[in-house]
């Protein structure tokens, strides 16, 4: 991709009436259940990170990458569909969880997508992710639109919860109609580098997950180092993830280019080696369009454009949407609008 021509006509972005290479929203694909493979410590043994090019690559991304007018507008656009809306507040009540439902399947005002060109085709994001108790609101909320109930388990956020409970929590979202799941690793087992033990912890949490797709957050930002990073990536993947994320977004340090490259890298040599296609998952601290924008084309970069759909690459994400939407309304009118123009529902 250059620096100021539009996206590459094979990818998959949403389709607009002026451009005929688009793929529609509505229904979200599911993303493909991964088997895993039987652990290798050897392979672990020769994962080396070069922190000082990680983070040359990812300095100069913004620089060379842009992308403007007609363009950036469906290149946002695709990334309202690639989103998780996401509330896990103490606070959370059934109200609440619907009228983030009704935001997900209708993120973008009608008005400001009819002024981009959309063709009148579904618009939504890729699911809603809640708390176990929101489950079932949010499965009343999403029925009959595609878009997925994704529930946090496994002891979220710190996964210091009894092993047997966590085990439990993950079977009761299932359960209750959860079709994804965002477990989260005892984060000391990376850092004390007992990377047999952190295996069978996801192989459990994957055979708890029974039909539902498992996300496995790493909590990169509390595991010491950019290599322990790399070797989590490996374990979770080798363990059976179909995703493999950041962080909760309750950790000091989230998400971060550095980081997510090294994770891409992870995923780009298991798929080279297994064939295993394995998601990826940002999340926290992304809430602006700019850093949307930097993240999908580091993907596309990295990764292909096969990773640009919601089976293969989602935003963990509260904020991002307001500030999408406020550059899409300043695509149509040359203005910036207050935040309380696009409530989160």
């Amino acid at each position: 991709m250059s620096s100021t021509a539009g996206p590459d006509p094979t990818i998959a972005f949403p389709r607009m009436k002026s451009d005929r290479a688009r793929t529609e929203g509505g229904s979200v694909p599911a993303p493909s259940r991964q088997s895993g493979v039987e652990f290798d410590a050897g392979w672990l043994d020769r994962v080396r990170v070069n922190l000082s090019a990680v983070e040359r690559r990812v300095t100069s991304l913004p620089g060379r990458r842009t992308v403007k007018k007609k363009w950036q507008a469906a290149w946002l656009l695709k990334a309202v569909t690639l989103m998780d809306l996401t509330t896990l507040s103490a606070d959370d009540t059934a109200g609440r969880v619907s009228r983030l439902c009704a935001k997900a399947r209708s993120p973008v005002r009608a008005d400001l997508l009819e002024s981009l060109g959309w063709d009148g085709r579904a618009l939504n994001t890729a699911a809603v992710c809640v708390y176990h108790d929101m489950v079932p609101t949010a499965r009343a909320a999403l029925a009959g639109t595609g878009i997925a109930v994704a529930a946090v388990s496994a002891g979220f956020p710190a996964g210091l919860s009894p092993f047997e409970t966590r085990l439990e929590e993950i079977r009761r979202s299932v359960a209750a109609g959860a079709t994804e799941i965002d477990v989260v690793i005892s984060r000391r087992l990376a850092l004390t580098a007992d990377w047999q033990a952190l295996y069978r912890e996801i192989r459990a949490f994957r055979e708890a997950c029974g039909p539902a797709h498992m996300k496995t957050i790493l909590g990169t930002g509390q595991l010491g180092s950019i290599g322990k990073v790399a070797k989590a990536s490996l374990v979770a993947m080798m363990a059976g993830s179909d995703f493999i994320k950041t962080s909760t977004g309750m950790e000091p340090v989230n998400a971060t280019l550095p980081v997510s490259l090294v994770m891409m890298r992870m995923i780009r040599e298991f798929a080279e080696r297994t064939g295993q296609q394995i998601g990826f998952k940002p999340a926290g601290g992304i809430s602006s369009a700019k850093a949307a924008l930097t993240y999908l084309m580091l993907v596309k970069e990295e990764l292909g454009d096969q990773w640009l759909t919601p089976g293969r690459f989602r935003f963990g994400a509260s904020r991002l949407l307001g500030d999408i939407e406020r550059q899409l309304e300043h695509q149509v009118t040359g203005r910036y609008s207050a935040a309380h123009r696009h409530p989160m529902g």
